[in-house]
């Protein structure tokens, strides 16, 4: 499922080319069309079709079922529509099972959504032509880490998760990142998570001393612990990752927390262009339609040049709607595309230029 996905992906990048650069690329887009996923796959759609229309290319639409019955079927309508690289691909199930025929076709995927790390590795074990535009599963880790060494040096800080398996091992592994640079936290602890007040967990915190706290758990979590840390008067800077970005009506966000997390890359310079276009079109830039947008930009600009895509795609670097893409050998993104962002006045924001390192 995911290789139709990407192999859609590819399609819809060749078709946003402009017509100067590549013109006549036919994209295969590979995305849910029915069930829970079908606003996801209309996100993608939506994008790659905004991108190739601009340039006259085509884009063929492609499926995605997300179950076993994804795969083969999936790479031979790739195929079959001759086209030039496949974008999208939401689940993993139609990726892994496309992508030795594409390979063999020499189609490049793109997904866009797809995080496995074992995917990954079999593709480059076995040369297959699976790029990530999506954060790999290391890089939420990765960020985290960059910023409590780069923020926290002088500062005792904690490290605590909710028990849930993704928190215990995003904890996990920046503790061990962090103690391999010499750096070790005051206090490690999991904590009870859906509870309607976390007082006693601020009141450990404030007997340990630390003053600053990574936190693997949820939105409402982090919120809780926020709101009763101001009410003890315990002054506690608190970082979490990707989940404080889940929608939570019950229990406000107090200002200054932090999240690692992806962007809204409308509000962004590089997206704001494509964003207004689009809205002009009737097109709400949320979710996928962004980066399926930038996806066809990669391979339009990719292919550009001609000779071989898979390698023009490893090497270059692209602009598109995200800001500039490139891959590295490893067919991941070259850059983390994660950011510290901050809760200010209702909304994350990204943190200022500065302390981001731009």
């Amino acid at each position: 499922m995911k290789s139709a996905v990407l192999a859609s992906l590819f399609a819809t990048i060749g078709a946003v080319a402009s017509p100067a650069l590549a013109a006549g690329l036919t994209f295969a887009v590979v995305a849910p069309t029915e069930g829970p996923l079908a606003i996801l796959g209309q996100q993608v759609r939506d994008g790659a079709r905004f991108a190739a229309a601009a340039n006259g290319d085509t884009v063929v639409e492609i499926a995605e079922a997300c179950d076993e019955t994804d795969g083969a079927g999936i790479a031979g309508q790739i195929i079959a529509a001759d086209a030039r690289a496949a974008i999208g691909f939401l689940c993993t199930e139609g990726l892994a099972a496309a992508l030795p025929a594409l390979t063999e076709a020499q189609i490049p995927a793109i997904t866009l959504s797809v995080r496995s790390g074992i995917l990954m590795e079999d593709a480059l074990k076995k040369k297959w032509p699976l790029f990530r535009l999506a954060p790999g599963p290391k890089a939420e880790a990765e960020k985290a880490v960059e910023v409590i060494t780069r923020d926290w040096k002088s500062e005792p800080f904690a490290l605590i998760d909710d028990g849930t398996i993704h928190a215990r091992e995003l904890v996990e592994a920046v503790r061990l990142q962090l103690e391999e640079i010499g750096m070790k936290a005051t206090f490690v602890d999991t904590f009870r998570p859906a509870q309607e007040q976390q007082l006693t967990l601020v009141r450990r915190l404030a007997k340990t001393g630390v003053t600053h706290v990574f936190v693997g758990g949820d939105r409402t979590d982090v919120a809780v612990l926020a709101r009763d840390a101001k009410a003890e008067k315990v002054s506690l800077a608190l970082l979490g990752g990707e989940a404080l970005l889940g929608a939570d009506p019950l229990v406000p966000m107090t200002d200054g927390v932090q999240a690692i997390a992806l962007p809204d890359y409308q509000a962004l310079p590089d997206g704001k262009s494509a964003t207004a276009a689009m809205q002009a079109e009737g097109i709400v830039a949320e979710g996928y339609v962004l980066p399926a947008h930038a996806a066809v930009s990669v391979v339009a600009a990719a292919a550009a040049d001609g000779g071989d895509l898979i390698e023009k795609l490893t090497t270059g670097t692209f602009a598109t709607a995200l800001g500039p893409v490139a891959f590295g050998s490893d067919h991941e993104l070259r850059d983390n595309p994660y950011r510290l962002l901050v809760w200010r006045d209702g909304a994350f924001t990204p943190a200022d230029a500065e302390k981001e390192g731009e």
